[in-house]
């Protein structure tokens, strides 16, 4: 059983930087895709961002693009995401994902990924 280990969420103004950290409690981050999603209240969980099984390939929703950086460390079976410039819509809680399949390229869909991070939370401040 794979388990996901999130951290780094918390209060943030706007156009602020935060960085979370998705940590794997066993060497499977390095033979897989990873991906991030959130959910805010009241809504269905979206895609933020993914990387595939090496880093080659990274995806993100248009929301982020250009502000958001997913990144993996391998050494540390680490996954990160570098949130910059965030806004008050990137409230909510974030949870990392980790899919068994290593494929070139990785998905947007919550269906893919075979475990999930307890959640972490950002919130907004003005």
């Amino acid at each position: 059983q794979v388990q996901l280990v999130e951290s780094g969420g918390g209060l943030v103004q706007a156009g602020g930087s935060l960085r979370l950290s998705c940590a794997a409690s066993e060497d499977t981050l390095n033979i897989g895709n990873m991906g991030w999603f959130r959910q805010a209240p009241g809504k269905e969980r979206e895609f933020v961002a993914c990387t595939n099984w090496n880093g080659a390939s990274t995806s993100y929703a248009d929301s982020v693009r250009g502000r958001f950086t997913i990144s993996r460390d391998k050494p540390k079976n680490t996954v990160y995401l570098q949130m910059n410039s965030l806004k008050f819509e990137d409230a909510g809680d974030y949870y990392c994902a980790y899919s068994r399949l290593y494929t070139s390229m990785c998905y947007r869909a919550t269906g893919e990924y075979d475990y999930w991070g307890q959640g972490n939370q950002v919130t907004g401040s003005s």
